[in-house]
């Protein structure tokens, strides 16, 4: 059985499953915010359609400046991408037919990327149980790499490594030849400040970063990466002419300028999230600790979760699976945290398969 190989898109799910779709299908698999767009985006909605009428602007100047405002760097050390997946094509592009690391689990499109252009990888595990870097071996790796993918805060598992790491990763791996890309789509949920600091520091530093998720707009394709203005330079190589669009360049640039909507959310996300993991240990599940707006949560009597994957997605209720997160290999569900009332459906459902077992 194929499963599809990211959240969303439920329907796929239930075929690829053969599992009977119901009406009401409520998605635990996207991990996007659950409060939607900031307010100011559904005001400026109607303004923004005038901007179709006309080419954009290919290299995106006005949210290139508002973004390096934002992170202290100079325009030429930015790069955007129609969705942060774009920009993991362009470096694997970059790499091509050369040697990947991926530190795991990691979201599946690293893979997918490298695998596309011919580029041999190999994976680095981390322990779910302490997770901690495995510095020592990542330099090991790199040091006839091309590039190196490390998620954090991590995705599939919600966790974050400690900055003093990373920082001994990038001091040690200077005078190799690997770019240390680290993908921070979801940094902005967690407290953690952005690692986007250090690129004048280090030059092999890459730091993307998704707007999709804390701002509810996977439709609309936007991403970016942050680095030595050497490497934006290498990328730029492999740009599509107007690969964003005129409306997400408007509004990436209106985001880099507000703070105030995922403070807003952090704040909302952490109870809903820590309530959920206080609930669900409470009845029997394992619940990993998360920074992030979503979480790992397995029933320890299972190795393979599927069995309970089908009860949920029978009931309307879709988490998503990690057939395809190399280390979890299907142990593990992953859920979205989700306004309050939709959370609480997802815990009745689990008490339901609890008191059926």
């Amino acid at each position: 059985m194929n499963l599809p190989s990211h959240g969303a898109n439920p329907s796929h799910l239930y075929k690829a499953s053969g599992v009977a779709e119901p009406g009401n299908v409520l998605d635990f698999s996207v991990n996007t915010n659950p409060f939607g767009p900031p307010s100011w985006l559904k005001e400026k909605w109607p303004a923004l359609l005038h901007t179709i009428e006309d080419y954009p602007d290919p290299t995106g100047q006005k949210a290139v400046a508002a973004i390096a405002e934002q992170f202290t760097v100079s325009h030429d050390q930015i790069l955007l991408g129609n969705g942060a997946a774009e920009i993991i094509h362009f470096i694997a592009r970059h790499a091509a037919g050369q040697k990947a690391v991926i530190c795991t689990p990691a979201f599946s499109e690293y893979e997918d990327a490298c695998e596309a252009y011919k580029c041999p990888i190999e994976f680095v595990p981390v322990s779910i149980d302490n997770w901690q870097l495995p510095v020592n071996e990542l330099i090991e790796k790199a040091v006839d790499a091309a590039v190196l993918f490390l998620c954090t805060p991590n995705n599939p598992t919600g966790q974050s490594f400690h900055e003093k790491d990373i920082l001994s990763l990038l001091e040690k791996t200077r005078q190799s030849n690997a770019m240390i890309v680290i993908d921070e789509a979801f940094y902005d949920f967690a407290s953690d400040d952005s690692l986007a600091k250090y690129v004048n520091e280090f030059s092999h530093l890459a730091v993307m970063h998704s707007l999709t998720k804390m701002y509810a707009i996977a439709g609309l394709r936007i991403g970016y990466v942050i680095a030595s203005e050497t490497i934006i330079r290498q990328l730029k190589n492999y740009r599509p002419h107007w690969n964003v669009n005129a409306i997400a360049l408007q509004v990436a640039e209106s985001i880099a300028r507000d703070h105030h909507h995922a403070s807003k959310t952090r704040t909302m996300i952490d109870g809903e999230r820590n309530k959920m993991k206080e609930q669900l240990e409470r009845i029997g599940y394992l619940v990993l600790s998360s920074s992030v707006n979503f979480y790992l949560l397995k029933d320890p009597e299972l190795d393979d979760q599927k069995p309970l994957l089908h009860f949920l997605m029978e009931r309307g209720i879709v988490l998503r699976h990690t057939e395809n997160f190399y280390g979890l290999n299907g142990k593990w569900l992953r859920a979205a945290v989700k306004k309050e009332q939709d959370n609480n459906r997802l815990i009745d459902a689990l008490i339901e398969w609890r008191n059926k077992c």
